[in-house]
């Protein structure tokens, strides 16, 4: 490692409870963020002390049928290993090394800069894993690290919805999912990403524009699973949020007489959102409306072909200035996008 320059990569994403008494606190930190409950502070502080006492039961519930807690940390720290050897492999002139930062429980993205800042590094690239750009994700990761960091200038992927192995990586999966399947006659391919209030969209959110652009760029590498719809799970709250919802989706697939394959769109680790929601309260819900089959596509975890896909996002970042790192280096979020920072200029 002597002489060789040290690149830090960050992989941000949600975190979640080690263990029951976690889950609470775990809870408690995602709705005090201003980005999911937009109240002032001390209004915002009592309603999430409020809503975390009211759901942590069911949480629990939720959680003790992965043994307790969530899978995220681990899923996250087996992507940075592969992310760690494919960039070695790639670069080996330079030494990178991954660390995790997590916006609501351990580790937190404050200990992933204080880490980063103790390894000394040279360059530091901020790389979401949450493919789209929302004002609930990346966003206030980047607003975490802005508070807890203070270093050299990042290099930031804000997002990488129709980035080649990104696209490759899922058409693979879910057609070896369709085959596993016995190819139905009669399937529909359900996209299902997690939900936002209609009211952060109308603020220019370009998330929801930004899940259709990867949809699109799947399907059309599908042409043996025509019939397909996008939809939205894991509402909360009494808010209007965007549809339609995975819910009516399933539902609607089963009356129509399909097979479902259903896949998770937005989500790149296996955590309660895929383990609890798509495998257990959907499939029930697919039962109960007499659907023909259910199926569902793994995340993509640390697929090789994702794994290629974020180290090539890595090493296109380190080009050039350091700043924001539009996929592709071009903006692509349409002009009244207001909350994304590399949408097109009016």
């Amino acid at each position: 490692m002597a002489g060789k320059r040290k690149v830090a990569v960050v992989l941000f994403n949600l975190g979640g409870p080690d263990n029951p008494e976690t889950v609470r606190p775990f809870l408690f930190n995602l709705f005090r963020d201003r980005a999911i409950i937009d109240v002032p502070w001390i209004a915002r502080t009592a309603l999430a002390g409020l809503i975390s006492t009211l759901r942590a039961p069911s949480a629990k519930k939720n959680y003790a049928m992965m043994g307790g807690g969530s899978p995220l940390r681990a899923e996250t720290e087996k992507q940075a290993a592969a992310l760690e050897a494919r960039l070695a492999a790639e670069d080996p002139g330079a030494a990178y090394k991954c660390f995790i930062g997590m916006r609501y429980w351990k580790p937190f993205v404050a200990e992933a800069a204080r880490a980063v800042r103790e390894w000394e590094a040279d360059e530091v690239v901020l790389l979401p894993l949450y493919p789209h750009f929302s004002i609930t994700t990346t966003e206030t990761a980047f607003g975490e690290w802005d508070r807890a960091y203070k270093g050299p200038a990042d290099r930031r992927v804000c997002c990488y919805p129709a980035e080649d192995a990104f696209i490759d990586a899922h058409v693979r999966l879910i057609r070896e999912t369709f085959e596993k399947a016995g190819r139905p006659e009669h399937a529909r391919l359900l996209f299902s990403a997690h939900g936002l209030p209609r009211k952060t969209v109308d603020k220019g959110d370009p998330y929801p524009w930004q899940i259709e652009q990867t949809v699109r760029a799947i399907a059309g590498k599908l042409p043996e699973i025509p019939d397909w719809a996008i939809c939205y799970q894991s509402r909360v709250g009494p808010l209007e949020w965007i549809g339609p919802s995975t819910d009516d989706e399933v539902a609607r697939a089963a009356a129509d007489g399909k097979a479902i394959i259903l896949t998770p769109i937005a989500f790149v680790s296996e955590h309660i959102e895929t383990l609890v929601e798509l495998d257990v309260e959907y499939r029930e819900l697919a039962e109960e409306h007499g659907a023909k089959a259910y199926h569902r596509v793994p995340a993509l975890g640390d697929d090789a072909e994702f794994i290629e896909g974020l180290s090539a996002l890595t090493l296109r970042a380190l080009e050039g200035e350091a700043g924001l790192k539009p996929p592709g280096g071009a903006r692509i979020c349409p002009a009244d996008a207001g909350h994304c920072p590399c949408r097109m200029n009016v």
